[in-house]
């Protein structure tokens, strides 16, 4: 840490940080070259793209390293491997955290040197992105849905990829911070009274053209519309929203102090994630679906087996499984809004609101795409 401190203070934290990056990548890169068997098909394909790749086509069965060939397990010769199956390790965990804080860090440095000022503009600007993540996410259950059909990528790889988690998270941010470093550049030179309305404008665009394309995909032969099921996600978020703002306001305003109406967005945010799981795991049926969807995250998947072992089964044939799902979305993000007071935003301003933006997120994000997966039946 003292040889750290020490090289921050000679070359200042930004170009420390910018130094690593770019030694990080340029050594992986280079590893990769030298090494390809050792470095990126037993490391990098097997742990980070092999899942990727499984993911897009809808392999949840795993995919073999085949002699340079990607194929399905099931084809597999017994000489083949390394294997990859989608969803996370502790080896991809090891890549995909420290990346992560770099880029956190790297989101704060670029928000001083833009010096931006009104944070709260921004946190609301930037909610179509927030919601076009989710929709940007579909396109890909979609692409997936069209494979399984017809047995062609609609979109093919390595662009697909881009749209599959982990590496969508970075496809949104990049284009976030694009849109805000342009929208800044429009205030600063008075082309707009605030950067925050080319910035939501840029975003609603975003999510009105990956609307428009699954709008598309419902005309096609693996994907239907279910309209009246994506009415009642968001009538069902609202009001449930409603009420536990009504009852906040009502008998504990001072939960809400800090955020003020950004806390009423976190709460929307994660009541969307319980509603559209609830009636897409419980009731996608009555809406016309063949089947209920299964869930897709391990922690609702949880909720929704332990209910079903806890609950008596004349009692869950009437009220579902992920209603308790709904509750603890509800209840977490309460619990966030409480922590982030008033104190944290008047000396940490920058870091309160990027974590909120990251706490809607990661709430919004899986549920419009929960949301619009049932409604498009893919």
């Amino acid at each position: 840490m003292g040889i750290l401190a020490e090289y921050i203070d000679r070359y200042g934290a930004e170009r420390v940080w910018a130094a690593t990056v770019v030694l990080l990548a340029v050594g992986v890169a280079t590893a990769a070259v030298l090494f390809p068997q050792r470095v990126y098909v037993d490391i990098i394909w097997q742990y980070y793209w092999g899942p990727v790749v499984a993911d897009a086509h809808g392999w949840s069965s795993g995919i073999a390293w085949a002699d340079g060939e990607q194929v399905h397990i099931s084809e597999a010769g017994p000489d083949d491997g390394p294997f990859a199956e989608p969803g996370y390790t502790f080896v991809s965990y090891a890549g995909y955290i420290p990346t992560l804080i770099l880029g956190a860090i790297g989101l704060l440095f670029l928000i001083r040197r833009l010096d931006i000022r009104r944070y709260r503009a921004g946190f609301f600007a930037l909610f179509p992105f927030m919601l076009f993540g989710g929709a940007l996410r579909t396109v890909e259950d979609a692409n997936v849905a069209a494979y399984r059909e017809t047995g062609e990528l609609a979109i093919q790889l390595p662009w697909s990829g881009f749209l599959i988690s982990p590496l969508i998270y970075f496809t949104v941010a990049a284009l976030a911070v694009i849109a805000v470093v342009v929208s800044v550049w429009l205030e600063r030179n008075d082309y707009v009274s605030g950067y925050e309305y080319p910035l939501a404008a840029i975003g609603t665009g975003l999510l009105a053209i990956t609307l428009a394309y699954l709008g598309y995909t419902a005309t096609q032969e693996y994907a239907t519309f279910y309209p009246w099921l994506l009415v009642t996600v968001l009538v069902g978020a609202t009001v449930s929203t409603w009420i536990t703002w009504v009852v906040i306001e009502r008998f504990a305003p001072w939960i809400n102090a800090g955020t003020r109406y950004m806390g009423l967005v976190v709460i929307w945010a994660h009541a969307v994630d319980g509603v559209a799981n609830v009636i897409g795991l419980d009731w996608a049926t009555a809406f016309g679906h063949e089947h209920n969807l299964a869930p897709k995250h391990p922690v609702n998947a949880t909720i929704v087996e332990v209910t079903g072992s806890v609950l008596p089964a004349s009692i869950v044939e009437v009220t579902g499984q992920a209603w308790p799902f709904h509750i603890v979305k509800i209840a977490a993000a309460v619990f966030v809004v409480w922590v982030f007071n008033e104190e944290i935003f008047d000396e940490h301003p920058r870091f309160a609101i990027l974590m909120l933006i990251t706490v809607v997120a990661v709430g919004l994000g899986p549920g419009t795409r929960d949301m619009l997966r049932a409604t498009f039946g893919i």
